[in-house]
Protein backbone atom coordinates (compact mmCIF):
# COMPACT_ATOMS: atom_id res chain seq x y z
CA UNK A 1 0.00 0.00 0.00
CA UNK A 2 2.61 2.11 0.83
CA UNK A 3 6.32 2.50 -0.51
CA UNK A 4 9.24 4.63 0.49
CA UNK A 5 12.79 4.07 -1.60
CA UNK A 6 15.77 5.96 -0.80
CA UNK A 7 14.14 8.61 1.15
CA UNK A 8 16.54 11.57 2.37
CA UNK A 9 16.16 14.75 4.16
CA UNK A 10 18.93 17.28 5.34
CA UNK A 11 18.51 20.54 7.01
CA UNK A 12 21.76 22.46 6.52
CA UNK A 13 24.44 19.99 8.00
CA UNK A 14 21.97 17.78 9.67
CA UNK A 15 20.76 14.87 7.77
CA UNK A 16 17.44 14.24 9.23
CA UNK A 17 16.58 10.93 7.25
CA UNK A 18 18.85 9.40 5.72
CA UNK A 19 18.51 7.00 2.67
CA UNK A 20 15.76 4.92 4.12
CA UNK A 21 13.19 2.56 2.17
CA UNK A 22 10.10 0.40 3.75
CA UNK A 23 7.20 -1.14 2.66
CA UNK A 24 3.73 -0.82 4.67
CA UNK A 25 1.16 -3.40 3.60
CA UNK A 26 -2.56 -3.02 3.39
CA UNK A 27 -4.56 -3.18 7.05
CA UNK A 28 -1.34 -3.34 9.24
CA UNK A 29 0.06 -1.16 11.93
CA UNK A 30 4.14 0.12 11.32
CA UNK A 31 5.64 1.27 13.42
CA UNK A 32 8.48 3.78 13.86
CA UNK A 33 10.54 3.36 17.12
CA UNK A 34 13.50 5.25 18.28
CA UNK A 35 14.71 7.98 20.58
CA UNK A 36 13.36 12.01 19.49
CA UNK A 37 15.69 13.47 17.08
CA UNK A 38 15.99 10.17 15.17
CA UNK A 39 14.31 11.31 12.29
CA UNK A 40 10.38 9.80 12.69
CA UNK A 41 8.12 13.53 12.52
CA UNK A 42 10.29 14.53 9.55
CA UNK A 43 10.11 10.92 7.54
CA UNK A 44 6.14 11.06 8.16
CA UNK A 45 5.56 14.73 7.56
CA UNK A 46 7.65 13.38 4.00
CA UNK A 47 5.16 11.01 3.34
CA UNK A 48 2.13 13.07 4.21
CA UNK A 49 3.27 15.42 1.56
CA UNK A 50 3.87 18.49 4.57
CA UNK A 51 7.11 18.25 3.63
CA UNK A 52 9.38 17.93 0.16
CA UNK A 53 12.23 15.09 -0.20
CA UNK A 54 15.68 15.69 -1.19
CA UNK A 55 15.63 13.02 -3.11
CA UNK A 56 13.96 9.21 -3.00
CA UNK A 57 10.51 8.83 -3.63
CA UNK A 58 6.68 7.83 -1.66
CA UNK A 59 4.29 5.88 -3.43
CA UNK A 60 0.60 5.42 -1.83
CA UNK A 61 -1.83 3.22 -3.23
CA UNK A 62 0.41 3.34 -6.40
CA UNK A 63 0.34 7.28 -6.41
CA UNK A 64 3.58 9.23 -6.26
CA UNK A 65 3.02 12.09 -3.74
CA UNK A 66 5.25 14.72 -5.80
CA UNK A 67 2.63 13.53 -8.93
CA UNK A 68 -0.38 13.38 -7.08
CA UNK A 69 -0.10 14.68 -4.14
CA UNK A 70 -4.39 15.88 -4.17
CA UNK A 71 -5.04 12.07 -4.71
CA UNK A 72 -2.80 10.75 -1.96
CA UNK A 73 -4.21 13.64 1.08
CA UNK A 74 -7.85 12.20 0.41
CA UNK A 75 -6.23 8.70 1.36
CA UNK A 76 -4.41 9.49 4.51
CA UNK A 77 -5.55 11.70 7.25
CA UNK A 78 -2.11 12.95 9.69
CA UNK A 79 -2.79 13.29 13.56
CA UNK A 80 0.53 15.48 14.60
CA UNK A 81 2.52 15.98 17.18
CA UNK A 82 1.15 19.29 18.30
CA UNK A 83 -2.97 19.99 19.09
CA UNK A 84 -4.12 21.00 16.40
CA UNK A 85 -7.09 22.59 18.18
CA UNK A 86 -8.71 25.75 18.42
CA UNK A 87 -9.39 26.64 22.94
CA UNK A 88 -12.16 28.89 22.55
CA UNK A 89 -14.11 26.58 19.67
CA UNK A 90 -16.10 23.54 21.45
CA UNK A 91 -15.06 20.13 20.12
CA UNK A 92 -17.97 19.66 17.90
CA UNK A 93 -17.05 23.31 16.31
CA UNK A 94 -13.28 21.99 15.99
CA UNK A 95 -14.21 19.28 14.08
CA UNK A 96 -17.08 21.21 11.75
CA UNK A 97 -14.21 23.44 11.07
CA UNK A 98 -11.56 20.75 10.11
CA UNK A 99 -14.19 18.89 8.25
CA UNK A 100 -15.15 21.52 5.96
CA UNK A 101 -11.40 22.15 4.70
CA UNK A 102 -12.11 18.41 3.00
CA UNK A 103 -15.51 20.13 1.24
CA UNK A 104 -17.66 17.45 3.01
CA UNK A 105 -21.01 17.71 2.25
CA UNK A 106 -22.61 19.48 5.53
CA UNK A 107 -25.31 17.25 6.69
CA UNK A 108 -22.83 13.84 5.99
CA UNK A 109 -19.92 15.96 8.41
CA UNK A 110 -22.45 16.74 10.72
CA UNK A 111 -23.77 12.61 11.00
CA UNK A 112 -19.19 11.33 10.59
CA UNK A 113 -18.44 14.67 13.89
CA UNK A 114 -21.24 12.93 15.91
CA UNK A 115 -20.06 9.13 15.03
CA UNK A 116 -16.37 9.84 15.49
CA UNK A 117 -17.30 11.49 19.05
CA UNK A 118 -19.21 8.54 19.94
CA UNK A 119 -16.12 6.29 18.80
CA UNK A 120 -13.64 8.25 21.23
CA UNK A 121 -15.61 8.68 23.81
CA UNK A 122 -16.48 12.38 24.09
CA UNK A 123 -19.74 12.52 22.58
CA UNK A 124 -21.04 13.56 25.95
CA UNK A 125 -18.23 16.70 25.52
CA UNK A 126 -19.41 17.54 22.17
CA UNK A 127 -20.65 21.16 23.29
CA UNK A 128 -17.63 22.46 25.86
CA UNK A 129 -14.86 24.43 25.18
CA UNK A 130 -11.36 22.94 23.70
CA UNK A 131 -9.96 24.96 26.15
CA UNK A 132 -11.80 22.81 29.35
CA UNK A 133 -10.57 19.41 28.00
CA UNK A 134 -7.26 17.44 29.82
CA UNK A 135 -4.40 16.35 27.57
CA UNK A 136 -6.05 13.30 27.14
CA UNK A 137 -8.89 14.45 25.84
CA UNK A 138 -7.23 16.83 23.33
CA UNK A 139 -5.28 13.98 22.00
CA UNK A 140 -8.44 12.13 21.19
CA UNK A 141 -10.03 15.30 19.76
CA UNK A 142 -6.68 15.52 17.42
CA UNK A 143 -7.13 11.81 16.28
CA UNK A 144 -11.09 12.87 15.43
CA UNK A 145 -10.20 15.52 13.00
CA UNK A 146 -8.15 13.21 11.33
CA UNK A 147 -10.43 10.74 10.67
CA UNK A 148 -13.65 12.89 9.40
CA UNK A 149 -12.74 12.34 5.16
CA UNK A 150 -12.45 8.63 5.94
CA UNK A 151 -9.04 7.57 5.56
CA UNK A 152 -7.34 4.80 3.95
CA UNK A 153 -4.62 5.34 5.89
CA UNK A 154 -3.75 7.14 9.48
CA UNK A 155 -0.59 8.52 10.22
CA UNK A 156 -0.05 9.19 13.98
CA UNK A 157 2.71 11.05 15.20
CA UNK A 158 3.78 10.47 19.12
CA UNK A 159 -0.16 10.70 19.77
CA UNK A 160 0.17 9.39 23.75
CA UNK A 161 2.87 12.33 24.53
CA UNK A 162 1.68 14.05 27.55
CA UNK A 163 -1.12 11.84 28.87
CA UNK A 164 -1.78 9.80 31.95
CA UNK A 165 -1.51 6.18 31.98
CA UNK A 166 -5.66 5.94 31.33
CA UNK A 167 -5.93 8.28 28.53
CA UNK A 168 -2.92 6.42 26.86
CA UNK A 169 -4.62 3.10 27.05
CA UNK A 170 -7.88 4.37 25.90
CA UNK A 171 -6.33 6.12 22.81
CA UNK A 172 -4.75 2.61 22.34
CA UNK A 173 -8.21 1.01 22.23
CA UNK A 174 -9.24 3.84 19.26
CA UNK A 175 -6.14 3.04 17.31
CA UNK A 176 -7.02 -1.06 17.62
CA UNK A 177 -11.00 -0.43 17.34
CA UNK A 178 -9.72 1.76 13.91
CA UNK A 179 -6.90 -1.03 12.63
CA UNK A 180 -9.95 -3.58 13.28
CA UNK A 181 -12.31 -0.86 10.79
CA UNK A 182 -9.58 -1.83 8.05
CA UNK A 183 -7.35 1.38 8.40
CA UNK A 184 -3.61 1.41 7.85
CA UNK A 185 -2.00 2.62 10.11
CA UNK A 186 1.92 4.30 10.51
CA UNK A 187 2.52 4.99 14.06
CA UNK A 188 5.77 6.74 15.64
CA UNK A 189 7.18 6.70 19.29
CA UNK A 190 9.76 6.55 21.65
CA UNK A 191 7.97 4.34 24.20
CA UNK A 192 8.74 0.35 23.28
CA UNK A 193 5.52 -0.98 25.12
CA UNK A 194 3.61 0.79 22.65
CA UNK A 195 5.24 -0.63 19.48
CA UNK A 196 5.06 -4.38 21.38
CA UNK A 197 1.33 -4.15 21.99
CA UNK A 198 -0.06 -1.87 18.88
CA UNK A 199 2.39 -2.60 15.83
CA UNK A 200 2.54 -5.72 13.31
CA UNK A 201 5.93 -4.75 12.12
CA UNK A 202 8.63 -2.38 13.37
CA UNK A 203 11.29 0.10 11.84
CA UNK A 204 13.70 1.09 14.40
CA UNK A 205 15.19 4.41 13.55
CA UNK A 206 18.12 6.19 14.95
CA UNK A 207 20.08 9.16 13.68
CA UNK A 208 18.50 9.41 10.74
CA UNK A 209 18.92 5.63 9.52
CA UNK A 210 16.53 2.23 9.98
CA UNK A 211 18.64 -0.03 11.62
CA UNK A 212 16.53 -2.68 11.23
CA UNK A 213 12.86 -3.86 10.35
CA UNK A 214 10.27 -6.48 10.68
CA UNK A 215 8.07 -8.25 13.35
CA UNK A 216 9.48 -8.19 16.57
CA UNK A 217 10.45 -12.12 16.13
CA UNK A 218 12.62 -11.30 13.04
CA UNK A 219 13.78 -7.92 14.68
CA UNK A 220 15.43 -10.96 17.52
CA UNK A 221 16.29 -13.09 15.25
CA UNK A 222 18.52 -10.25 13.65
CA UNK A 223 19.71 -8.85 17.24
CA UNK A 224 20.48 -12.19 18.37
CA UNK A 225 19.55 -11.25 21.41
CA UNK A 226 18.29 -14.68 23.62
CA UNK A 227 16.02 -15.26 26.32
CA UNK A 228 17.30 -15.87 29.24
CA UNK A 229 16.82 -16.60 33.02
CA UNK A 230 19.08 -15.24 35.85
CA UNK A 231 19.36 -17.60 39.17
CA UNK A 232 20.47 -16.12 42.58
CA UNK A 233 22.17 -18.18 44.79
CA UNK A 234 22.51 -18.48 48.64
CA UNK A 235 26.65 -19.40 47.47
CA UNK A 236 28.37 -20.78 44.59
CA UNK A 237 32.17 -21.96 43.08
CA UNK A 238 33.68 -22.28 40.29
CA UNK A 239 33.39 -25.60 40.57
CA UNK A 240 29.68 -25.73 40.44
CA UNK A 241 29.83 -23.22 37.70
CA UNK A 242 31.39 -26.32 35.74
CA UNK A 243 29.17 -28.92 36.81
CA UNK A 244 26.65 -26.97 35.65
CA UNK A 245 28.31 -25.70 32.17
CA UNK A 246 28.60 -29.81 31.68
CA UNK A 247 25.25 -30.61 32.39
CA UNK A 248 23.45 -27.99 30.74
CA UNK A 249 25.73 -27.34 27.59
CA UNK A 250 24.30 -23.60 27.53
CA UNK A 251 25.84 -20.24 27.64
CA UNK A 252 26.28 -18.91 31.20
CA UNK A 253 27.76 -15.79 32.79
CA UNK A 254 28.33 -14.75 36.60
CA UNK A 255 27.37 -11.79 38.24
CA UNK A 256 28.38 -12.17 41.70
CA UNK A 257 26.32 -15.15 43.19
CA UNK A 258 23.79 -14.50 40.12
CA UNK A 259 24.12 -16.89 36.94
CA UNK A 260 22.36 -15.63 33.58
CA UNK A 261 22.13 -18.51 31.40
CA UNK A 262 21.05 -18.10 27.82
CA UNK A 263 17.72 -20.32 26.84
CA UNK A 264 14.44 -21.52 25.41
CA UNK A 265 12.60 -20.56 28.97
CA UNK A 266 9.36 -23.18 28.08
CA UNK A 267 11.71 -25.98 27.22
CA UNK A 268 14.79 -25.82 29.70
CA UNK A 269 13.37 -24.37 32.78
CA UNK A 270 13.06 -27.30 34.62
CA UNK A 271 16.37 -29.13 33.19
CA UNK A 272 18.17 -25.89 34.62
CA UNK A 273 16.34 -25.99 37.93
CA UNK A 274 17.17 -30.00 38.23
CA UNK A 275 21.38 -29.22 37.00
CA UNK A 276 20.83 -26.58 40.40
CA UNK A 277 19.58 -29.17 43.07
CA UNK A 278 22.20 -31.93 41.10
CA UNK A 279 25.25 -29.43 41.59
CA UNK A 280 23.95 -28.96 45.69
CA UNK A 281 23.19 -25.10 44.75
CA UNK A 282 20.26 -23.85 46.74
CA UNK A 283 18.57 -21.18 44.77
CA UNK A 284 17.17 -18.17 46.32
CA UNK A 285 16.01 -16.36 43.54
CA UNK A 286 14.76 -17.50 39.19
CA UNK A 287 13.77 -14.13 37.09
CA UNK A 288 12.48 -15.27 33.90
CA UNK A 289 13.95 -12.26 30.99
CA UNK A 290 12.33 -12.99 27.82
CA UNK A 291 13.46 -10.94 24.94
CA UNK A 292 11.79 -7.53 24.32
CA UNK A 293 12.46 -4.35 22.11
CA UNK A 294 14.72 -2.51 24.91
CA UNK A 295 17.14 -5.15 24.53
CA UNK A 296 16.67 -5.65 20.56
CA UNK A 297 17.35 -1.69 20.58
CA UNK A 298 19.69 -2.05 23.23
CA UNK A 299 21.67 -4.85 21.25
CA UNK A 300 21.74 -2.87 17.49
CA UNK A 301 22.37 0.47 18.54
CA UNK A 302 24.50 -0.18 21.76
CA UNK A 303 22.46 2.38 23.52
CA UNK A 304 19.21 2.55 25.56
CA UNK A 305 16.64 4.01 23.42
CA UNK A 306 16.16 7.28 25.39
CA UNK A 307 19.74 8.57 25.58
Amino acid sequence: MIQVTNLSKSFENIHAVNNISFTIKRGEVFGLLGPNGAGKSTTINMMSTILKSDEGEVYINGNDIKQNPNICKQLIGVVPQEISLYDDFTAYDNLMFWGSLYKIPAKELKHKILEILELIGLIDRKDDLIKTYSGGMKRRINIAAALLHKPEILFLDEPTVGVDPQSRNRIFEIIETLNQQGITIIYTTHYMEEVERLCNRIAIMDSGRIIAQGTQAELQQHSNVKEAVEIAFQSISENQIVQLKEQLQLKISQNNLKLIIECDVNKDLSNIISACNNSNLKIEDIVVKKVNLEAIFLSLTGKQLRD
